[in-house]
């Protein structure tokens, strides 16, 4: 799992193919709808609202609100800011303090730690040490060092991150240990951002952000929200295609430019935490449910298990569908849940 999954839109190729509202009034029912869209950065990356509303005024009021609890959260957090208080959480560990966790904090950590036992370790919110050294290698384009190596693994371990259900605290156990929610606080924040939308009237909107995204109601008079879901950069690849969302994520996870190459050898951005070490089997993850902090991180924790294990934990996962590209050994190969398809658009 990563952070650098920050620069997951430049090669998703995501597009949102939405046709402007035409002939859509109600009779003495309600006034018709405009679309509106939004960007801003946010938590690093460029965060995409696109919505319906009856009003320029109501648009502007709704998206401002949402992109505020979008910065609330990226305060609360961002492990790229030092105050945050994801950073003074991990500054405690080894202390054997006790730490009062506020909501949202611990929402996101109980949903990952919930998600880590389902996983076997495949998903890990501890792994920022190791998620360092091999940026650091990409950076470099050589491997880590054995010591630095070690060293890193000595402190992770989702084990090690001890939550109290009752009293809404958090203990980390080793000194060194260092938290990265990468590769989930921003399905959360999608998340967020959309249920700010709605206290706002506005029900018919999209939230994106890198490769992950919310979506409403659909449209007025559409199906749902038109989203194209590519395929792997590989000959012999299928071509992409649409799926229709409504008040439904999508979250895609793959290798197709975070990665690092050497000796002949194709390492992921995405790591395994059990291991340590980059995911080397060259694949694409989209990941479709309810909500998107599920979405993320189970995309995440699919594209370290691989196809096998992967769809038999999206199986054990209720209202969840994926679809899985790979090619190991030069052979590609598509793998998916049987309510996959139904979320396709029809040809």
């Amino acid at each position: 799992m990563i952070h650098s999954r920050i620069f997951a839109a430049a090669f998703l190729a995501i597009t949102l193919a939405l046709t402007t509202l035409a002939g859509c009034r109600t009779p003495s029912v309600a006034p018709p709808l405009t679309r509106f869209e939004f960007e801003r950065p946010q938590m690093g990356v460029p965060f995409r609202i696109v919505l319906y509303a009856e009003t320029a005024a109501q648009a502007d009021t709704a998206s401002a609100a949402a992109f505020a609890r979008v910065s609330a959260l990226n305060a609360a957090l961002s492990d790229y800011e030092d105050d945050s208080e994801i950073s003074r959480l991990s500054k405690t560990a080894g202390s054997g303090r006790t730490v009062p966790v506020a909501p949202d904090l611990w929402n996101v950590l109980a949903a990952a730690q919930k998600l880590s036992a389902r996983s076997d370790g495949a998903f890990d919110v501890t792994v920022r040490p190791l998620v360092q050294l091999w940026r650091r290698a990409r950076r470099q384009r050589e491997m880590p060092s054995l010591d630095r190596f070690a060293a890193a693994r000595e402190v992770t371990g989702y084990q090690n991150l001890e939550l109290d259900a009752r009293h809404h605290t958090a203990t980390l156990k080793l000194p060194g240990m260092q938290l990265d929610l990468g590769g989930i606080a921003k399905g959360y924040a999608a998340d967020e951002a959309l249920k700010t939308l709605r206290a706002h009237g506005i029900t018919r909107a999209l939230v994106a952000v890198a490769g992950d995204m919310t979506a409403g109601d659909a449209p007025p008079g559409k199906p749902g929200w038109r989203v194209e879901v590519p395929s792997l950069d590989v000959p012999g690849a299928p071509p992409a295609q649409f799926v229709l969302l409504t008040n439904a994520a999508l979250s895609t996870s793959g290798d197709l430019f975070q990665r690092l190459e050497l000796g002949g050898k194709r390492y992921s951005h995405i790591l395994d935490p059990r291991t340590g070490r980059p995911v080397t089997d060259h694949s694409l993850v989209t990941l479709i449910a309810r909500d998107c902090t599920t979405a993320d991180s189970l995309a995440t924790a699919v594209s370290v298990l691989g196809p096998e294990a992967g769809l038999a934990l999206v199986r054990r996962t209720r209202g969840v569908e994926a679809r899985i590209h790979s090619q190991p050994e030069g052979k590609f190969y598509t793998t998916e849940t049987a309510g996959f398809r139904r979320f396709l658009e029809a040809p």
